[in-house]
């Protein structure tokens, strides 16, 4: 007979204001006062939550046998980040299908191509910064994201304001967890932006506009769903935001990398070698030392047993990103930055999942972490060896409640200069 114990409980009738006042450690705490990977809470207005981390729970957690994401994330997040009916809240065969189109464009070919629009929008931008005083780096490289995204994707953008534009869609991210204006002004981007693309997409299904048929844009105006029917023109634009959107968000990132450069000075040295090995493990950890998705939602497809416990259909389950990112017992020295830890990293799709685990393909794993990487991977090589620049006098710390964690000052550089 297998054996089952109770879990341990987060006492409290609702305990979302300490969930959102921890922010990233929540889960981690009540783990190391439990010595539980698993527990109980209640969140959301009191309703019971599992929140679990490590690479077990991961793998459990990503099994589409055992667990859904219709339904799971909370409407303000939809309604902000992820959009109604978007491919992340999809299941089986209709998410699969989904997923595939968004696959289908991670290509080599498009991964670099996507790597030379952000350097070359990167080189002009630094002309530009040698002329002015201070650089916030944050809001910079937002603006520069948005026209390379919006390039690769096929967006249109001769009547767009490129900084108004790229400031909503970073309200998009910015503002999931979000009360009060804050969550407004990411609201109010999503349903500007979508009622924008769906027009153009009305337009380019029509013939009134053209695009650029081997562009993401015009595919997904064109994709057709499991019954041979084109999407409806709110879901395409969605999924055209679910490109832009979260390439945009990849400026946390690139300021992390900026910080990770500051705060450890030695790595410096190693990346100037052009070691592309390197750079790729210094990419790889800044991904898994700070903070970026704190959790991850599903819910209970079927009642099923698993570590010691009985799920029970319907529950909504946490998969701890971060804590399982930390997790001593997967990572040595999980507090340390070490880049040369990947040296011997086995791959695992379910210990390294600052962007989801699992399957790209059948699973819920980010489609464009492959993306994330290479836009990375580029950036880095652009701040530490095409440009120089001083680090001004700033706070440059971060709130473990804030989501998505950046400097509070945004990164703020002077002096620079590009390096021939």
């Amino acid at each position: 007979m297998a054996f089952r114990e109770e879990l341990p409980y987060d006492e409290g009738l609702d305990n979302t204001l300490a969930f959102f006042n921890e922010g990233y450690l929540y889960i981690t705490n009540r783990r190391k006062r439990f010595n539980r990977d698993m527990f109980k809470t209640r969140i959301l207005g009191g309703k019971q939550v599992i929140c679990m981390a490590g690479k077990e729970a991961a793998e459990a957690f990503y099994d589409n046998d055992k667990f859904k994401r219709h339904g799971a994330a909370p409407n303000k997040v939809l309604n902000t980040l992820f959009g109604q009916d978007g491919v992340q809240t999809l299941d089986g065969e209709e998410h699969a299908h989904r997923k595939s189109l968004f696959m289908n464009f991670m290509t080599k070919e498009s991964l670099e191509e996507i790597g030379d629009l952000v350097e070359d929008e990167w080189m002009k931008s630094l002309n530009e910064w040698a002329k002015q005083n201070n650089i916030v780096l944050y809001e910079e490289v937002k603006q520069i994201l948005t026209i390379a995204i919006s390039k690769w994707v096929g967006v249109p953008l001769d009547e767009v304001d490129i900084e108004s534009f790229s400031k909503e869609l970073g309200n998009m991210y910015e503002s999931a967890e979000k009360i009060g204006m804050k969550h407004f002004k990411g609201k109010h981007a999503r349903n500007k932006n979508e009622k924008w693309l769906e027009k153009l997409i009305g337009k380019i299904r029509s013939g009134e506009v053209t695009v650029d048929e081997e562009r993401p844009f015009y595919k997904i105006a064109f994709h057709k769903d499991l019954e041979g029917e084109l999407l409806a023109t709110h879901t395409a634009a969605v999924e055209v935001l679910n490109l832009l959107r979260p390439t945009v968000a990849i400026s946390v990132y690139i300021v992390l990398s900026a910080l990770a450069l500051h705060e450890f000075p030695k790595e410096v040295d190693e990346l100037r070698n052009g070691d592309k090995t390197y750079n790729k493990m210094f990419v790889q950890e800044v991904r898994r030392y700070y903070p970026f998705f704190p959790v991850a939602p599903a819910i209970v497809k079927n009642d099923f047993f698993w570590g010691g416990h009985d799920f029970k259909k319907g529950t909504l389950v946490l998969l701890d990103l971060y804590g399982t990112n930390h997790h001593p017992e997967l990572w040595e020295n999980p507090n340390d930055f070490s880049p040369e830890r990947f040296t011997s990293w086995d791959k695992s799709p379910f210990d390294l999942i600052p962007q989801g685990g699992g399957d790209y393909l059948t699973g819920h794993r980010c489609a464009g972490e492959w993306l994330t990487i290479a836009v990375m991977q580029r950036a880095l090589d652009l701040l530490v060896n095409k440009m120089s620049y001083d680090v001004a006098e700033q706070d440059l710390s971060l709130s473990m409640k804030e989501m998505p964690s950046v400097p509070k000052s945004g990164f703020i550089i002077q002096n620079v200069q590009k390096v021939e």
